[in-house]
This record gives structure tokens, C-alpha cells and sequence, in this order.
């Protein structure tokens, strides 16, 4: 038996073996990403991870959404298409994607580090150093009027656009030491990406020339003044030295200012007008898996083509261009699909990009860089239907994705320098206010409770939390928190529901956010919990602002959905951490508060003037709710339980909007 620890580094020794051999041996690659998938079914990897405190992190579903949904389009289309041959071959390539949520439990279960990603990358350039040594040395001449390219056990343009990602990556990698003030390191991730950049520039592929300056561009933001003008000088000249080696490239250039194109150009143009004709004829569900394909047949039939035999041989399985393809034989959802894709991971990431912690930072760049050189590189290249792009592309997606989480994790070990009260309002709480107050006991210095008449035990249960008890009435939710507010003494405040928790990873990354706050007000996104399942998307997947500096702050005075007003110069950020929400206890309840926050917020409305006319406008107010929770704000990824939700809000949307309509009628009689 493989003690945990022993396990932990075999799994990081694979993902770390999977970058290595990405551009030495393909197979490498996939064998490393089948093993780690495979290690998830076990049954006591999970009861660790899990024991450990991993409760499915938000970013992690988010990623995983992005990856599945491409592949369930797909099944779609191919079962559209009747399960044929064609389309089980090209579903190899989509299909690793599904491997994303069990290589994330493995990753995340090793405990891989920022620095495990950096061997991994090291190993990565010298994997491409070796094969381009390999290709010039034991590589056929090649045929007259072509030029030498490395690429022996991988296509050059495989291995040219892997090895510019490699170096964007060691670049950062030596930003990331620097940071740390390790020189040592820092210098050779400068080496290793020179090796890399080298590799990049002897396979000639000329999508490098349009990839390096958004690379390059990800890059910069990270960097100091100086660095930032050392970095674009050493761009150009890489650029230049691309333009003057790649004889490939100076022939397009030669052929376009001729007023000609190559076969290559031409060829690639012949089959975007293609796939473009077939987007456009449908648009809206495409014309199916093997619509490009068979219309680039029919194409070369009627004599259509310049260079038949050659697009035959080159380009009838895809459209050399990512988007192209999706378009022409997914339509729009196969556009939308391959946009999130790309989209999620750089949101996720980019929110990162300048975390003060280096090994944080560091991953997010990677994370945004995979995805903006994907983007690039599927301009000239069907780059997701490539197994190598692909298998690399998920097993990427999938360590930044856990190390992230890793990181930030680790990177809470900070204690605040400033004093925080924590506020609370209550009536009626006893089954939440002794959880909710316990959950606060680790950062607060001060507790105030402002209670408007509960008949249970909330008061006195709140007192053995706190001395700070006070019993009023009720004039409201706004004034009701600005009484507790005056009464704070704290630097900076918590405004906290009776029925929230303040979850341990949350109460960490406060401590360690306010030792140093780099802003004068947090969101705290919200972990709604009920029925069993916490609910990540929808309405609750929000962020309400709930901690902030108490100097100058107030209350509005709104009966309900009251507003924390901040002075205009403030700043606000977001946390990552959740805030534990307990809605309701179950759907009767849920019936009961919806009614009272409706009916509430209709009398709100009618105290600032608002009318409405028609039952039309509470009816379209009620659906575009549904749409938004349920769609747009992704809560079908939360479930039945999501659904439910959605139905729940639309519910109140209308309740609220009719009950005003109601506001203007006669209560009793005929009109």
C-alpha cells in the first residue's frame, strides 16, 4: 500500500511528466493524463481530499463547464448525424475534455505546487530543445525548394506553437523567482526560455509571428517599466529573426506583394470561404459534423478549387481555423461552445494576474496564457481537433486550475492589523444565531446584535457570544443596520445575516486581506446551502459587499434589499472565500419569505413613485428572472436544486412587480 504522502508526489511527478514529454513523445503526454484520471476512481483519494476541507471550488466548476459543454455539442450533433464513423473519429479530440474533473480531484489531491508547474515547464523547453537537435540532425533532407523545419515525432507546427507557449510561460517563471529574489532560478528560466524560443523559431511555423505579440502582451502588464522595454526589444528581435529565418514566411510576403498566393495561402483562403459559405447558409444550427467536409469535397468536384488534389489531401477533415469549423458545422452553439472554451479560463485566471502573492500570480498567468495562444494559434490551425493541442490544453487547464486553488489557499497565513466589529441584526434566529456568531468568533475583536422583538431564544443566546445585545423595534432593514452600525467601534465592519457563516477559508482570508487591505470595501461571494446543495451559479452566485472601512459609511434607509453607501473615492474588491447563506429552512419557509421580501419590496417601490400600468410587465419581469438566474448566470449547473431556485426568484420578481400593480388599484369594490 502507497502511503498518502508517497501517493501525493507520484500524482505531482506525473503532471510534471506530462509537460516534459509533450514535445518529446505524444504518447508521454496521454499516458500521464490517462494515469492521473484513472487515480481519481480511487475510492480513498477522495475521502482525503475531501476530509481536507475540498468542497468543489467555484472556479474549478466554472473550468469544468467550459470543457464539457463542447463536448456535449458535440454528442448532439453526432447523434444528429446517426452515430456515424466519421464523427467517432473526430470525437477523440473533444472527448479528452471529459477528463478534466477527475485529472482536478488527482491534482488537487497531490498537492502540486507553483514550483512543481515551473519543473514541469523547464522540462517542457528542454523536451523541445532535444527534439529540435533531433529533427535537424536525423531528419530527411527535404525536398527541393522547401526548407529544413524541426518537427521529427511532432508536427512542426505542433511543436513550434507548444514551444512559444513553453517560453511565455518560463518568462513568467522568471518574473515569479524574482519576486522571491531567487536569481539563480530567475536566470535559468530566462535560459530555458531562450531554448525554447529557439525551438519556436526552427520549426518555422508562421502563426508564432502573430502569437508572440499577444503573449507578449499578457505578459507586460506583470512587469516593471524597465523589464517591460527589455521584453518588447527582445520581441522584435525574435520577431525579426522570424521574418528573416522563416523562408516560409518571406515566400506569403513575396507572393502577397506579387499581387499572388502561395499554395498554402491560397488554399487556406479557399477552404475559409468555404466554411464560411456553409456558417452563413445556416447559421443557427449549422450544417452538421460533416457539412465542411462534404462541401469541400463537392468544391474540388465542380472545379471550384486552384489546388484540388492538394486541399484534398491537407484540408477535408478541418478548416485550418478553430472558429471556422465550429461555425460551419455547429452553427452558433459550435461558436459559443469553443468561445467558452477560451473566455472562462482567461475570466477565471485573469482576476489573478496581479495577486500580491508571486506563486498566485504566477499561475493565473499561465492560465491566461493557455487560452489567449490557443486563440491565436486556432487562427491558422484547427488546433482543438489536434490530439496533442488538446491532451495538452486539458492537462494544462487542469493544474492551473487545482494549483490555483492550492495557492490561495496557502497564501492566507497573514493576522489583521486593524480592529473589525461584526454586526448583526435578528428577530426570531435561535436556530442560526449561535452558528452565526461562533462562525465569527475567529476575526472579530467586537460582536453587535440589534434585535427588533424575538419571541424565542435569540437574545439570550446571543449573549453568551457577546455582551453588545440590544432589543429595539422594527423600523426596517436599513435603519435597523445602521443603528447596529453606530454602535460599532471597529476600524472596519462585518455586516452579517443571522442566517450566514462565515466559512473557515473566508475567516482566513479576511485575517489575512485586512493585515494589509489593498481596498476599503469586500464582497464576500455567497454559498447559498439548502435541500443538501450548495448552490454556486444563479442569484446566489453573487457577491454582496459586506465588509468594509466604517469611517464615512452608512445605511440607506430602504425598508428592504437595503444598500451599504460608501463615500465616492472608495474602492471595492471581491474575495474569493464564501460566506455560508442558509435561506430558508424548507419550501414552506421559502414560500413565506419570498411572499414578505415581494410585498416589501412592492411598498418600497410605491414610496419612491414607481407605477406599473399592466399584469404584462410583472409577467415579462418574472420570465426575463428565470432566463437570467437560470441561463445567463449558469444556475442549471447547480442542479434540480438550481432549477428550483430559479423558479423561486422568478416567483418573487413577479409577486414583487404585481403587488405594485395591486398598489394602485382599489382595495375593495369595482373599478
Amino acid at each position: 500500500m502507497i502511503s498518502s504522502a508517497r501517493g501525493q508526489q507520484v500524482l505531482a511527478g506525473l503532471a510534471v511528466a506530462g509537460f516534459a514529454g509533450s514535445l518529446l513523445y505524444s504518447s508521454l503526454l496521454s499516458a500521464a493524463v490517462i494515469l492521473l484520471a484513472l487515480a481519481a476512481a480511487l475510492p480513498a483519494l477522495r475521502r482525503e481530499l475531501h476530509a481536507g476541507g475540498w468542497e468543489q471550488p467555484r472556479e474549478l466548476r466554472l473550468l469544468h463547464f467550459a470543457c464539457w459543454f463542447p463536448v456535449g455539442i458535440f454528442l448532439l450533433y453526432w447523434a444528429a448525424s446517426g452515430f456515424d464513423y466519421r464523427g467517432l473519429k473526430e470525437l477523440d479530440g473533444p472527448a479528452r475534455l471529459l477528463l478534466f474533473w477527475p485529472l482536478v480531484l488527482s491534482l488537487s489531491w497531490s498537492g502540486l505546487s507553483a514550483r512543481g508547474v515551473f519543473a514541469g515547464f523547464a522540462l517542457m523547453a528542454l523536451g523541445a530543445a532535444v527534439h529540435t537537435v533531433a529533427s535537424l540532425l536525423f531528419a530527411a533532407p527535404p525536398s527541393p525548394g522547401e526548407s529544413m523545419r524541426a518537427g521529427l515525432w511532432l508536427n512542426p507546427i505542433t511543436l513550434g506553437n507548444l514551444s512559444l507557449l513553453a517560453a511565455a510561460v518560463l518568462l513568467s517563471a522568471a518574473l515569479y523567482w524574482q519576486r522571491l529574489q531567487h536569481r539563480g532560478y530567475a536566470s535559468l528560466a530566462l535560459v530555458l526560455a531562450g531554448l525554447a524560443l529557439a525551438a519556436a523559431l526552427l520549426t518555422q511555423t508562421r502563426s508564432n509571428v502573430l502569437a508572440l505579440p499577444v503573449l507578449l502582451a499578457v505578459l507586460l502588464p506583470q512587469m516593471r517599466p524597465p523589464q517591460r522595454v527589455l521584453a518588447v526589444l527582445a520581441g522584435l528581435v525574435f520577431l525579426t529573426l522570424t521574418v528573416v529565418g522563416n523562408a516560409r514566411f518571406l515566400e506569403t510576403v513575396i507572393s502577397l506583394q506579387a499581387g499572388d498566393f502561395d499554395v498554402q495561402t491560397a488554399s487556406r483562403l479557399a477552404i475559409w470561404q468555404i466554411a464560411w459559405a456553409e456558417f452563413v447558409a445556416q447559421p443557427w444550427f449549422g450544417g452538421g459534423l460533416n457539412a465542411y467536409h462534404d462541401a469541400v469535397r463537392a468544391a474540388a468536384a465542380a472545379g471550384a478549387l486552384d489546388q484540388p488534389q492538394f486541399v484534398l489531401n491537407c484540408c477535408t477533415s478541418h478548416a485550418h481555423n478553430d472558429l471556422l469549423q465550429s461555425l460551419a458545422t455547429r452553427g452558433l452553439l459550435g461558436g459559443l461552445s469553443w468561445l467558452l472554451l477560451l473566455l472562462i479560463p482567461l475570466r477565471v485566471f485573469a482576476r489573478h494576474l496581479r495577486a500580491p502573492e508571486p506563486a498566485v500570480a504566477f499561475i493565473a498567468s499561465i492560465g491566461v496564457l493557455l487560452p489567449a495562444g490557443y486563440a491565436v494559434f486556432g487562427l491558422t490551425e484547427a488546433v482543438f481537433s489536434r490530439s496533442v493541442f488538446i491532451t495538452f490544453y486539458l492537462l494544462a487547464l487542469a493544474v492551473c486550475g487545482a494549483v490555483l486553488v492550492t495557492e490561495l489557499r496557502r497564501a492566507c497565513t497573514r493576522q489583521r492589523a486593524v480592529s473589525l466589529s461584526v454586526i448583526v441584526i435578528t428577530k426570531n434566529e435561535e436556530e442560526h444565531i449561535g452558528a452565526c456568531l461562533a462562525s465569527v468568533a475567529a476575526i472579530a475583536d467586537e460582536i453587535i446584535v440589534v434585535d427588533s422583538g424575538s419571541a424565542d431564544r435569540t437574545v439570550a443566546i446571543a449573549r453568551e457570544f457577546t455582551p453588545h445585545v440590544v432589543e429595539t423595534d422594527w423600523p426596517g432593514f436599513g435603519i435597523q443596520k445602521q443603528r447596529a452600525l453606530a454602535r460599532a467601534s471597529g476600524d472596519w465592519v462585518l455586516s452579517i445575516d443571522a442566517d450566514e457563516r462565515v466559512s473557515p477559508g473566508l475567516a482566513a482570508e479576511i485575517n489575512h486581506v485586512l493585515a494589509a487591505p489593498s481596498a476599503d470595501a469586500y464582497c464576500l461571494p455567497w454559498a447559498v446551502t439548502i435541500y443538501g446543495t450548495r448552490l454556486d451559479f444563479g442569484r446566489s452566485g453573487r457577491a454582496p459587499l459586506r465588509l468594509f472601512r466604517r469611517d464615512g459609511v452608512r445605511f440607506s434607509d430602504a425598508l428592504v434589499h437595503e444598500k451599504i453607501l460608501l463615500p465616492a473615492d472608495r474602492r471595492v474588491r471581491t474575495l474569493r472565500g464564501r460566506l455560508v447563506h442558509f435561506t430558508h429552512r424548507d419550501f414552506g419557509h421559502a414560500l413565506q419569505k419570498g411572499a414578505q421580501y415581494a410585498w416589501l419590496g412592492a411598498q418600497e417601490k410605491h414610496r419612491q413613485g414607481k407605477r406599473v400600468r399592466s399584469l404584462v410587465y410583472p409577467t415579462a419581469r418574472g420570465l426575463l428572472t428565470f432566463v437570467h438566474v437560470y441561463l445567463l448566470r449558469l444556475g442549471f449547473l447547480d442542479g434540480q436544486v438550481g432549477f428550483l431556485s430559479a423558479v423561486l426568484y422568478a416567483q418573487v420578481s413577479f409577486n414583487k412587480y404585481a403587488g405594485l400593480w395591486t398598489r394602485n388599484r382599489p382595495r375593495y369594490g369595482t373599478d
